[in-house]
């Protein structure tokens, strides 16, 4: 029995160590990645302002897994009627059971000039790329241009701001939205406490304002606006991954898309057993990943083949939303919402849990010195 899983994020990492300790051992668990490496995704942000920091929210995939064996490559195509995926190379994965869990890929929505010249936040080099324009900005106290004021544009454009602040600069960051709030989709509460934020961070927010374009030098705004940029970052979407066509298939509470394919994670659009629509976020990924292991246990043990297994459905129920904004944070938990030091070392302790989760105890460790400043002799 071959079980399968594509890509080491959130979901591929949560899906492989739920499936190592339910299935039984004579069934064989590869996990498939290009990079080889765990990604804390939600705490990229940081590397723009804290360089060190990506040393601590990537990790090995050796070190995070136990008796998956692990093939670093790239996933071209996933068949999931025929259950085999297409490998660079042309190599082939053929298995029973299998789980696309590859993530998203920014959108640019074909506008014109700003896939080729914005830099999206997926990677640690696209952190890196963001720093060292912004630096070489800061001397001329230059301006920033973040597209998309979903969490990851947020975050990202306070990381900016304080990065201008703690050199002395003058540098401007602007931060654009499309829709008619910062974090779109959020309880009004929440968006609230976050533009507020942003504004005491210094950070020129322009809701309600849509792209049309970009060059070189400047970002078109859908009014005919030119905002001239020396660094200019876009999170303003997400389509599927490439291996999917670019497309993320709609699934419902099973998160099965054939017979014994599951798609999980940012590379789905979930609907849960409820009838939700489920945020693409790392929490909903690590939770759906529970089903999944559920329904490919099921679908592994059972032995008679005779009739379906009843697989399980996935509920939705977040216990709430974390982002930073530069040295401050802010935390809804139901429905309260949180700023302050209690936010920021609320989402410390949630970035390092997630570490301990998979194995990377000191990671954990070295992310809370960090973010909270503390000093460990």
């Amino acid at each position: 029995m071959q079980v399968a899983v594509f890509g080491g994020g959130y979901a591929g990492v949560s899906l492989v160590r739920r499936l190592e300790k339910r299935l039984p051992e004579e069934a064989d668990v590869l996990l498939v990645d290009d990079s080889g490496e765990h990604l804390v995704q939600h705490e990229l942000h940081r590397v723009v302002r804290r360089p060190s920091l990506a040393d601590d929210i990537t990790v090995p995939l050796t070190d995070v897994v136990d008796r998956a064996s692990i093939r670093r490559a790239r996933v071209t195509e996933v068949d999931p009627e025929a259950n085999v995926a297409t490998l660079d190379g042309g190599d082939t994965v053929e298995y029973d059971a299998g789980a696309v869990a590859l993530g998203a890929e920014t959108a640019f929505y074909d506008l014109p000039g700003v896939e080729e010249h914005a830099t999206p936040l997926k990677r640690i080099d696209h952190a890196e790329r963001i720093r060292e324009e912004f630096l070489g900005a800061l001397d001329a106290d230059g301006r920033a241009v973040v597209g998309g004021a979903g969490l990851s544009g947020v975050q990202l454009a306070g990381e900016l701001a304080a990065l201008a602040r703690e050199e002395d600069a003058e540098a401007e960051v602007v931060l654009l939205e499309q829709l008619d709030a910062v974090a779109p989709g959020f309880d009004a509460e929440f968006q609230r406490a976050v533009r507020e934020a942003l504004d005491d961070r210094g950070v020129d927010v322009r809701a309600g304002t849509g792209v049309a374009g970009a060059d070189a030098d400047a970002v078109e705004l859908e009014g005919g606006e030119r905002i001239p940029y020396d660094t200019f970052a876009w999170t303003g979407g997400i389509r599927g991954p490439d291996a999917l066509r670019g497309e993320r298939p709609q699934v419902d509470g099973r998160l099965r898309v054939g017979g014994s394919t599951f798609v999980l994670g940012d590379a789905a659009r979930v609907v849960d057993a409820d009838g939700e629509a489920v945020p693409a976020s790392a929490q909903s990924a690590i939770r759906e990943a529970r089903t999944v292991a559920a329904n490919i246990g099921a679908l592994v043990t059972d032995d008679d083949g005779l009739f379906e297994p009843r697989l399980e459905q996935f509920r939705f129920d977040s216990p709430g939303w974390l982002v930073s904004v530069g040295d401050g944070a802010v935390a809804q938990v139901g429905p309260s919402v949180v700023t302050g030091r209690a936010a920021v070392a609320l989402k410390a302790s949630v970035g390092a849990g997630y570490l301990s989760s998979v194995g990377a105890v000191r990671n954990a460790v070295d992310l809370v010195n960090e973010e909270l400043g503390l000093s460990v002799e």
